[in-house]
């Protein structure tokens, strides 16, 4: 029944998310990576019960394995995807592994493109509570939409998605939000350059080392 109920939900969400990219466009677009994660696996054999760091390109960059040497990393993110491209693949980067932790950063793109906040909160939501039912031991850590340079004209409503998702973590036993918004801003309230790229979006080694003293405690 409640897979139905996903088959529903998702058929509702992705016309209206995917913007003017049809679901077969996106879906085009990013296949190529995503084969290409599989075919890694077939030649690789990944870590079990690991920690799957998955989401857009703040996940990509992250040199999650480095950054956690101790810990079974699998890192599976793909530049340009919203939380419906998430859903749409995820028996192939999410369930697969059977992970004991999930590491989500996804939603960025998603106001990018012109959605709401409650369609992406509610979109958040449905992927949070799917993995929660297919994996009720696996824990669920959410990082919020980070604030950015080239994007600071929608923080508003990237900060209203990242207090839903916070207020529905906390009503969870498995799910955890971590604050990794906040410490980047300033004293002055803006993003602080100093922790970004050139393109004032993407995070540079100050960021994530930000990032990762934050989420280290919570992949013990």
């Amino acid at each position: 029944m409640k897979t139905l109920f996903y088959a529903l939900i998702l058929s509702w969400i992705l016309p209206i998310s995917l913007g003017n990219a049809s679901e077969q466009d996106r879906t085009a677009f990013f296949l190529p990576e995503i084969d290409a994660f599989s075919q890694w696996d077939k030649e690789n054999s990944f870590p079990k019960r690991a920690v799957l760091f998955v989401g857009s390109s703040s996940i990509n960059y992250w040199p999650s394995a480095e950054a956690f040497p101790e810990v079974p990393i699998i890192n599976r993110g793909f530049g340009g995807s919203i939380s419906t491209d998430i859903l749409y693949f995820y028996d192939r980067v999410i369930a697969k592994y059977r992970p004991r932790t999930v590491v989500i950063y996804v939603g960025d793109n998603d106001i990018a493109l012109g959605l709401t906040a409650e369609k992406t909160s509610d979109t958040l939501k449905i992927l949070i509570q799917k993995i929660a039912h297919d994996f009720p031991k696996t824990r669920i850590i959410y990082l919020p939409i980070k604030p950015s340079l080239l994007r600071w004209d929608m923080w508003p409503d990237m900060k209203k998605v990242n207090e839903n998702i916070a207020n529905y973590a906390k009503k969870s036993k498995h799910v955890f939000y971590i604050d990794s918004a906040t410490p980047l801003l300033g004293a002055d309230g803006m993003p602080d350059k100093k922790y970004f790229v050139d393109d004032g979006l993407h995070l540079n080694e100050a960021g994530y080392r930000i990032w990762n003293k934050l989420l280290e405690p919570y992949l013990k």
